[in-house]
């Protein structure tokens, strides 16, 4: 039977800012296993505080200079090996109960059109429903994870705020309660990392932040998928399947994700690659994920700009539908 296992964080478990190779699993769980992470910390280990001026914050970028994401793990899944896909749901995502937007000088899509930085301050209602800002604007809260990752090859650290074929810093506001990502696995055991909650964000995070926040309950649920030639993260929600293009440009990041669209669509339809160029022209909208800009900050990496396809559900019959659904969870070797 699934078991749930239980993860906290603490500073065994966590690493600020970066994937650590080195790391000891914090839990290594049966595929189909569920884990549930209790109060997770917010950025820097935790030391973003409510109510820190922008003065008291700016050194803390200094100080983890790989990112400022509290990143949890790894979680490494039984028999996953390269080659296969590792399954992420996410199950349960209650925040806590404050977060806040925030732009340092020389970020984001507008990095030279403000004076001052600027960082709000929210406090949420007790269901975790709406964020109140200024001027009565009320924003319906969306909860979701900002960086899932399976552990690239390699021995090297990989800071947390770039992402590619293994996840990572997807920032994908789909990523909530009721999705799925399916990341392929680069070593053994997968080696899970998450971080970086989120509770609301609009496409593009254009001044580089969503309302960061924490997780007072997080559960995931991870399967484990053998042998699906998956190149990079694909997400799943009951209505759209989601492909993600990364590159130094936008122009690059939309052609990039839209041969990464017909590629895999093909494939998991079978159905040819001018019927899925054709339909993505027709039916599938492709929209800025990050417009990734950090080359004015304190860390080390610069994220990829990023684009994501949204390919409807609703337009295949459900003979096509089930063929996608069986490319992604193949009924031999699944759990």
């Amino acid at each position: 039977m699934p078991t749930t296992h239980t993860v906290v964080s603490t500073t065994d478990t966590v690493r600020s800012g970066f994937l650590d190779p080195t790391a000891r699993p914090v839990a290594v769980i049966a595929p189909g296993d569920t884990v549930r992470y209790p109060d997770t910390w917010t950025h820097w280990g935790n030391e973003a505080k409510f109510g820190m001026s922008f003065a008291d914050r700016e050194p803390l970028r200094h100080r983890y200079p790989h990112g400022p994401y509290s990143m949890l793990g790894p979680v490494e899944v039984t028999g996953a090996e390269p080659g296969d896909v590792i399954e992420v749901s996410i199950t349960r995502l209650r925040t806590i109960g404050w977060g806040w937007n925030s732009f340092p000088l020389g970020v984001g899509a507008l990095p030279h059109d403000f004076a001052e930085p600027y960082v709000h301050y929210f406090t949420f209602d007790d269901a975790r429903t709406t964020a109140e800002y200024v001027h009565g604007i009320t924003l319906p809260m969306a909860p979701f994870l900002g960086v899932i990752a399976a552990e690239p090859a390699g021995d090297e650290q990989v800071s947390a705020i770039v992402s590619g074929p293994y996840g990572g810093n997807l920032v994908l506001r789909d990523l909530g309660i009721g999705s799925h990502l399916f990341l392929p696995v680069q070593k053994a055991g997968g080696r899970i990392w998450t971080g970086d909650v989120h509770a609301l964000q609009g496409d593009g995070v254009v001044d580089q932040t969503a309302i960061e926040t924490a997780a007072a309950d997080l559960e995931i649920r991870y399967g484990l998928h053998k042998d699906v030639a998956l190149r990079g993260p694909i997400g799943e929600t009951d209505t759209s399947w989601i492909v993600i293009g990364f590159a130094a440009s936008l122009d690059d990041a939309l052609v990039g994700c839209l041969r990464e669209t017909i590629h895999w669509l093909a494939a998991a339809a079978q159905i040819t690659e001018s019927e899925v160029y054709a339909l993505a022209s027709m039916a599938v909208s492709f929209r800025v994920t990050q417009y990734a800009n950090q080359t004015g900050s304190a860390y080390t990496s610069v994220p990829p700009k990023a684009v994501h396809a949204v390919i409807p559900k609703a337009v295949f019959p459900a003979e096509l539908r089930d063929r996608i659904g069986s490319w992604l969870r193949p009924a031999v070797g699944t759990a």
